[in-house]
């Protein structure tokens, strides 16, 4: 009987490399009907072990999703399962039905949404619900969900519920109940892995040089070091020296935008054009100072951080805790109705409210005016129903080839004001205002996003549709290919308020055009006429070209705003092939459709 190769410890990989390529060779021989695993040599009295092959579906619209589906992939592999990581643009419904064992890993973003590389699965499947289809092709199915999302949006992982749903309606099998993650996402993934692996797990056998918990002689306990990352990650962030923070906006301008500069001298940091930088920020002390007025706090009170270490209350508030959106948990423990949380079981309740507090402070202060004489809760208790402040992530704007040891960002600060309070958008102030040049050492890590890449041939003409602070992972792409030589073409769509105060970048995109590295450069500023013109316009305007450069294999890339600007785009783009092309909409649909399933349209919205 054939055996599936497994590689030795002496071999010069890594636990996750070995890992990775037993779980490989394993999807191989599986997959070509291998029945088991055989102790090799002719004395052998081992009984074979049947592999349990394992399929991974990912939608990822930043990359985090596809991310975790490659560790799964190898904590499967050290379980003895033939793994096989999938996007789910890469099949279908009849594909989907067609598998025995599932893990799905999907994000949400938007008003719910799912990512571009899942919309068609998601659509196929919500037509299939209900339908002839809808049980015997997937009887045989066994699934578990991991959905990914931000309780900070209304429909929090409401893409990974709609797959969980579906498949229930599908007559598949929920091997262990879905995971919602919020952006703190690691423990609730792990666990959520170890039990879906250990449900869909009919045998296991051994991998090379892994430990396997519970199999009849494993000497060591199970470790999540196929989980690891490198030195520097989000969990380890490294102090990276901020080197410029200046206004791209000229006086009068409504905005401002900050061109940031990092050093990344020994870090180890490695990013491409078109990831993402994780930046861990501050609060506001003026925030901080206020959310102690209201607890009747002095800030030197000992609570606990997220890692359990105990520090200073002032501390706490500042670096370690979101204050912004109040958790279910904070608003549970003070009064629900002051908190603009309806409570049918209150007495005195008969009106449900009709607004949530915009942020914590709101919650305090309201709930300071009801009780006035009294501590509103003790620090301990307070910073145990709050949620850890989260990274925030920003595109690159810099080509690690043109700019060696160094990572920039394109940063929009946040300010407006709502029920008469000034508001700050947390990291993009603390970049703009609170960290001193040359001095401040802010956290950071790269964070990979593989879905947004420049073509891989630098012959293939680039179509860019970036207004505002969108325009960021284009100024990296562009750098990019003049560093690299690159002959193709590159057309940029950039848009914004107004052309004399608002034009980001103007200067360097000019060299760029002259340079021959910018082909064409159409821009829309809304408020330099009486109509406003957004970039979606331009692209109108230009319908012909634009669709010739597509019919010529261009690659399409849109970066910025996703509730409105990224669908007015989207939706551009179906009315340019329409009229240029002359096709239906359904035609269209499928050409648009085409493009994506060959990655030439790529999204990078938030």
């Amino acid at each position: 009987m054939p055996t599936v190769p497994l590689i030795p410890d002496t071999a010069p990989f890594t636990l996750e490399q070995r890992a990775w390529l037993n779980g490989f060779f394993a999807g191989m021989f599986s997959r070509s009907n291998v029945a088991g695993v055989a102790d090799p040599g002719p004395a052998s009295t081992k009984p074979a072990t049947t592999l349990t092959p394992l399929t991974i579906l990912f939608g990822s619209q930043t990359g985090t999703a596809e991310g975790l589906a490659k560790k799964a992939a190898k904590e499967a592999g050290k379980r003895g399962f033939a793994a096989t990581v999938l996007d789910m643009a890469q099949t279908d419904a009849a594909k989907f039905a067609a598998e025995k064992s599932v893990l799905v890993i999907v994000s949400t973003y938007g008003d719910g949404e799912p990512p571009d590389s899942a919309k068609s699965l998601h659509s196929a499947l919500a037509s299939t619900v209900g339908s002839s289809l809808a049980s015997a092709p997937f009887s045989a199915l066994r699934y578990s969900v991991c959905a990914l999302g931000d309780t900070n949006y209304a429909q929090f992982c409401k893409c990974g519920a709609d797959f969980d749903a579906y498949l229930e309606k599908l007559g598949a099998n929920r091997a262990t109940p879905r995971t919602d993650c919020d952006l703190d996402y690691e423990e609730k993934f792990t666990a959520w892995l170890n039990a879906a692996l250990s449900a869909l797990a009919d045998s296991v056998v051994v991998v090379a040089g892994v430990a396997d918990p519970g199999h009849p002689g494993s000497t060591s306990p199970a470790t999540n070091e196929s989980l690891s990352e490198p030195t520097y990650s989000k969990k380890n962030p490294f102090p990276a020296l901020l080197l410029t923070s200046r206004n791209l906006n000229a006086p009068g301008s409504a905005k401002q935008v900050h061109h940031v500069e990092f050093d990344l001298a020994g870090s180890g940091l490695v990013y491409e054009a078109g990831d993402a930088l994780g930046v861990i920020p501050h609060n506001c002390p003026a925030l901080v100072a206020d959310v102690l007025a209201a607890l009747a706090c002095d800030g030197e009170e000992a609570v606990s951080a997220p890692d359990s270490s105990t520090v200073p209350l002032r501390r706490a508030l500042g670096e370690f805790y979101d204050l912004g959106k109040p958790t279910p948990d904070l608003l549970a423990l003070l009064n629900p109705v002051v908190a603009g949380v309806a409570d049918p079981g209150r007495p005195g309740s008969t009106t449900p409210a009709t607004t949530t507090p915009h942020h914590i402070i709101d919650v305090l202060l309201q709930s300071k005016i009801e009780n006035p004489q009294s501590k509103i809760l003790p620090p301990a208790d307070f910073v145990r129903v709050l949620k850890k402040l989260q990274p925030r992530l920003y595109s690159i704007s810099s080509s690690p080839k043109a700019h060696a040891g160094q990572v920039h960002l394109t940063v929009g600060a946040v300010r407006y004001e709502k029920d008469g309070r000034a508001r700050k958008g947390v990291c993009s102030t603390f970049l703009a205002d609170r960290a001193t040049l040359g001095e401040a050492r802010v956290g950071v890590f790269v964070h990979s996003n593989k879905a947004f890449r420049p073509p891989a041939s630098g012959d293939t003409p680039m179509i860019m549709v970036g207004p505002g602070t969108g325009i960021a992972p284009f100024r990296a792409f562009l750098h990019e290919r003049r560093a690299a030589g690159a002959k193709g073409k590159n057309w940029l769509f950039f848009g914004d308020q107004r052309a004399a105060t608002d034009f980001l970048y103007r200067d360097e995109l000019a060299v760029l055009m002259s340079e021959g590295t910018l082909t064409r450069l159409d821009t829309a500023f809304s408020r330099d006429q009486a109509e406003k013109i957004y970039v979606q316009n331009c692209m109108l305007e230009n319908a012909a070209e634009l669709y010739a450069w597509l019919e010529a294999g261009a690659h399409f890339y849109v970066c910025g705003d996703a509730s409105r600007m990224a669908k007015d785009v989207d939706a551009a783009l179906h009315q340019v092939i329409e009229r240029t092309g002359k096709k239906s909409a359904a035609e269209a649909a499928a050409y648009v459709q085409a493009l994506k399933t060959a990655k030439r349209y790529a999204r990078d919205v938030y």
